[in-house]
């Protein structure tokens, strides 16, 4: 009879027959190899699900919008298999909802009230409304913050890998409280303590993120991020070159300088956001297990680039195409009513109305299929790029995890939908 031991995700077992005798010491055990990523997932299935969730949408006036994220959600989670185990998102609508409507509630107050006293302090100190404006506008960027945070405890809350819950803990305020100083100093030094500001959100964050009953933490130092800057170094050299070969005179080569500088900088935003990523997840460890990230710069940027060129351009054809049948339809009717003798008052309403139907059949044509293709042609290829490139690493560590409590947290992401704030996926 064949004893066979069942392995796990994190050990193998192996068994031999006919041995002489047991070894008088049991060998150790070899360090398990890391745990890849694999991505199981196609455009055509993102385009139709984003599609035909996003037609529910518009019929339901926008209260479907909490369905389809949950929907989109799901199938990019399932899509994603850490060591062929998906990530499950177990996320209710009812909750996006509920905390929708809580945040506008509490956003009315604050716009209808707070908005109200300090334009009347304006007036009566300032003799003007701009003074109450910057206020407003101030005291919204706390929330903005608040609103990232929560979103964030939210999906991590909602998510499952083999089971085991992520969590994130309270502390959204904390966030924006520094969030707010960070932006201030990194505003100050002119841009030279940005890693800095990176380093210190993502570790207070990170070193509040649970999976199960094990605390993640950020390692490393925020000098670490610096190489990720070299290129906006060099964008910020050429653009001061530029500005001096414009202002000696040489208008046409300062221009030409200027323009590279522009496109180097847009290459050394996109090298900064995916090279600090990944350095920052090498650096985070779990009960002794580790992460590892190898990610692109320039296809991250040429994915963005070009699927926003490929949806654009499909935009435009097809309201292009709309606009001639619509033509077309118009001009049947504006002959038919001449061959039937109608007056031009009748001509005009028919004309009208079907100018309408045509705007809002084109503009509603435009918000969907421009959602579907971003997300089969920008977040599809990008979720995919990053989940190809994630390993984990040591993940013997992880078996002693036990589950944590549900997180209840019954607002969910009202405030990120209110202020748009991390509503994608």
């Amino acid at each position: 009879m064949d004893d066979g031991q069942k392995t796990g995700p994190w050990e193998r077992a192996s068994s031999g027959e006919g041995a002489p005798e047991p070894p008088a010491e049991p060998a150790a055990a070899p360090e398990p190899p890391g745990l890849g990523t694999t991505f199981h997932g196609n455009r055509r299935g993102v385009f139709g699900l984003a599609l035909r969730t996003g037609v529910l949408t518009v019929l339901t006036l926008g209260i479907y919008r909490f369905w389809m994220k949950t929907r989109l959600r799901r199938w990019y989670w399932s899509a994603i298999r850490v060591g062929g185990h998906p990530l499950e998102y177990v996320g209710d609508p009812m909750e996006k909802l509920l905390g929708f409507l809580i945040a506008v509630v509490i956003l009315a107050f604050y716009i209808g009230v707070v908005n109200l006293l300090l334009m009347f302090a304006s007036f009566s100190l300032f003799q003007g409304n701009s003074f109450a404006y910057g206020l407003s506008f101030l005291g919204v960027i706390p929330l903005w913050f608040y609103a990232q945070y929560r979103a964030r405890r939210y999906v991590l809350a909602r998510t499952r890998w083999r089971g085991m819950r992520f969590g994130l803990e309270p502390g959204a305020w904390g966030y924006a409280g520094r969030a707010l100083v960070h932006w201030l100093i990194t505003i100050v030094s002119a841009g030279l303590l940005w890693p800095r500001m990176t380093f210190a959100l993502e570790k207070y964050k990170t070193d509040r993120t649970w999976f199960g009953d094990a605390r993640m933490v950020q390692g490393g130092r925020w000098q670490m991020l610096y190489p990720a800057m070299k290129w906006l170094f060099i964008a910020g050299g050429l653009g001061a070159v530029g500005a001096g070969v414009f202002y000696a005179g040489n208008i046409p080569l300062g221009t030409g300088i200027a323009v590279l500088a522009g496109l180097v900088g847009l290459y050394g935003l996109a090298y900064y956001r995916v090279e600090t990523l990944r350095r920052l997840t090498g650096a985070k460890t779990l009960e002794g297990a580790g992460l590892r990230l190898k990610a692109s710069p320039f296809r991250v940027l040429m994915i963005h680039v070009l699927g926003y060129v490929l949806s654009g351009l499909a935009i435009f054809a097809l309201v292009t195409s709309v606009v001639l049948i619509g033509v077309l339809l118009i001009g049947a009717d504006v002959t038919l009513h001449f061959d039937a003798g109608a007056g031009m008052e009748t001509l005009g309403n028919a004309s009208r109305y079907a100018l309408i139907a045509l705007s809002v059949v084109i503009y509603f044509s435009v918000f969907l299929l421009w959602s579907a293709l971003t997300h089969a042609l920008i977040t599809l290829p990008v979720t995919r790029h990053y989940a190809l490139g994630l390993a984990v690493t040591s993940p013997g560590a992880l078996v002693s995890v036990r589950q944590r409590p549900r997180d209840e947290h019954t607002e969910a992401e009202g405030f990120a939908e209110a202020l748009d704030v991390g509503a994608s996926i």
